[in-house]
């Protein structure tokens, strides 16, 4: 007998293990956005250097990626809600050393170490991250069926999206008016809020491994053998991470805001928002209407049409048009991420999602992360401006090539994926 599937789009938040986890979600991201908000707007008022903006990725790049290499064994080993509240905890720590570098008292560790101490933090939470992203990715599976998977993987782009909202603009508010230890406190009460809620959701076992024992080299090699032998997971996925990699502009909106717009933070903290916005209205969309058929070439036209839109941001000089570009950036962004998360966790085995969840993490957290430096060393190198328009050109280009060496990619459909 078939299985009946609600079609509700409401159907996954009816789970309550679910929801619970959402809400923990929501409010880590929240807490994450936001520091990462202030952290760039404090590095570009110290510094007044984009380089040095976009060492900030570099800082968070090493560490994430160099512990993604065997997190995901980790994660397909042992507990991944021990896993997760681990990383939260030492995520939580990173913010207190942040609040702790604006106490009275404390302002020495800036004045005589500059801005060196905030790279360290960065350094510490990039590991933490190392190991969350690819627990979240895989426990948020065994939360719900696979038949409303995808149901939930677009409520969980809402939440994260809908956190990118008000993190930049808390983030911007409060730096702005009250300051950044103001911004650093709120912070860190959330991360330590966030930390209780996901008390609630309840532990799951560690799922069985399939057929003979794997020595550990060979076992941290499966994850990037089964990316590499699936078209679809490595062009969803590639095509993700060059588009973010040469398009993305994230890391220089405090200086966009600062010379080209001449906005202060509460301004830079709505154009950091913009593309949020965009990825909320675009994802409730899709929660009521989602991209079935013509996946493909919905997800390639999607990243073509962010690329178009960092172009009209970099050669924008009008608040509003800037704005509007972001916005219409974050919506085409949410629609690759909804088809390409959807795409990973529905062709991966479920004994396999910790692995093949970190090879994602760690191009897609690569990218944003490189993205950011890439940035930073571009704008320093042929000008801010022309550095975002080529990156923009090169996701153009990006596209095409992707769009020529795989045909499966090109051809998917969601709706013909067996769950």
């Amino acid at each position: 007998m078939s299985k009946t599937v609600s079609t509700s789009p409401f159907v996954s938040l009816q789970v309550p293990e679910f929801r619970n986890f959402l809400a923990g979600k929501f409010l880590v991201t929240l807490s994450f956005v936001m520091q990462s908000t202030v952290v760039f707007w404090q590095i570009d008022h110290i510094t007044h250097d984009a380089f040095f903006v976009g060492l900030i990725g570099f800082a968070e790049l090493v560490p994430n990626v160099a512990v993604s290499l065997f997190s995901g064994l980790v994660v397909d080993s042992f507990p991944r809600k021990k896993i997760i509240y681990l990383s939260l905890t030492g995520l939580t720590f990173s913010s207190f050393l942040l609040l702790l570098f604006t106490l009275p008292g404390f302002e020495w560790i800036i004045q005589n170490y500059w801005v060196y101490p905030i790279y360290s933090v960065i350094f510490l939470s990039g590991i933490c991250r190392g190991f969350l992203s690819p627990s979240i990715a895989a426990y948020q599976t065994q939360l719900v069926s696979k038949e409303i998977f995808p149901n939930a993987a677009t409520w969980s782009g809402v939440a994260w999206q809908g956190s990118a909202v008000l993190g930049p603009m808390l983030g911007g508010l409060l730096t702005g008016f009250n300051g950044v230890q103001t911004a650093y406190l709120a912070d860190f009460c959330i991360m330590v809020f966030s930390l209780f809620l996901l008390l609630l959701v309840p532990s799951k076992p560690v799922p069985e491994k399939q057929g003979e024992k794997e020595s550990i080299w060979k076992s941290l090699g499966t994850g990037w053998k089964f990316v590499f032998g699936h078209q679809l997971i490595l062009g969803a996925i590639s095509l993700d991470l060059f588009a973010v990699l040469f398009g993305g502009a994230v890391a220089l909106i405090p200086t966009f805001s600062r010379e080209v717009l001449g906005m202060g933070p509460e301004y830079y903290g709505i154009l950091r928002s913009a593309p949020a916005i965009g990825a909320v209205l675009c994802a409730l969309f899709i929660a009521v209407k989602p991209p079935k058929t013509n996946s493909g070439i919905i997800l390639l036209s999607s990243v073509f049409g962010f690329g178009i839109c960092m172009i009209v941001f970099a050669l924008s000089k009008n608040f509003y048009l800037s704005c509007a570009a972001l916005i219409v950036s974050g919506s085409f962004d949410m629609v690759s991420v909804v088809i390409r998360h959807t795409i990973v966790q529905m062709y991966t085995p479920e004994h396999m999602r910790g692995r093949v969840s970190a090879v994602n993490n760690i191009f897609i957290g690569s990218s944003n992360e490189l993205g950011a430096f890439e940035s930073g060393a571009a704008a320093k190198a042929f000008g801010l401006v022309p550095s975002v328009v080529l990156g923009g050109t090169l996701t153009l280009l990006t596209v095409g090539i992707v769009t020529s060496i795989a045909p499966r990619l090109r051809k998917m459909d969601l709706k013909d994926i067996t769950v």
